[in-house]
């Protein structure tokens, strides 16, 4: 069994019991990099830099995909009895060629088993390179938005939206992003959460 990477931030004394969870793959959880410097954990630190009373759990794992995520996410959201779930998971079902029924099938459960259990949902958008032709990229791009409608829940057009295509915002792999853009894939993901806190 994959074992579950959660880094748990320090809770602040004012801090009101409010927990924030992020699912997701290796965009999420600082590959390559210190984890300090993820996305991630730049949000635990705009949280408390901000005065929001949140802890943030990081329950991602490097080449995990939807069907993963599903399986792990009832024991996520027992462990941690979240308020915010932000899903950011598709990116490895596409690279593998897994069907685009497939992929929507699980986001589309995640959402259900989360939103059952109270907790608001972030879904965050993937774009994968044209390899399996632009019918099969184009139709996995547009999962995002048509849950994000069927299931009212909030949406992050594309969490790699300006780090993607520049390559001063990329590892030397062009798949993962550094640092640098890490820091805009934080103001992506910021630009929607800050209205849910």
């Amino acid at each position: 069994m994959t074992a579950l990477f959660a880094f748990i931030g320090a809770t602040s004394v004012w801090s009101a019991g409010q927990t924030i969870v992020v699912v997701g793959d290796s965009l999420s959880n600082g590959h390559g990099m210190r984890i300090e410097q993820s996305w991630v954990s730049k949000l635990e630190d705009r949280l408390k830099t901000e005065g929001y009373g949140y802890e943030v759990i990081n329950a991602s794992i490097s080449g995990d995909t939807t069907s993963g995520g599903l399986a792990r996410l009832p024991q996520i959201l027992e462990l941690h009895q979240p308020t915010i779930v932000i899903i950011e998971l598709g990116g490895n079902d596409g690279l593998l060629g897994q069907p685009v029924s497939s992929l929507r099938a699980n986001l589309a459960a995640m959402i259900e088993l989360t939103q059952s259990q109270g907790a608001a949902v972030v879904l965050t958008g993937i774009q994968i390179p044209p390899n399996y032709g632009p019918t099969y990229t184009e139709a996995l791009a547009n999962i995002y938005p048509d849950l994000a409608d069927e299931f009212n829940i909030s949406l992050v057009a594309f969490l790699m939206k300006d780090v993607a295509l520049n390559a001063e915002l990329m590892q030397s792999d062009r798949i993962h992003p550094n640092a640098r853009g890490n820091d805009v894939m934080l103001e992506n993901v910021w630009a929607v959460l800050m209205g849910m806190l």
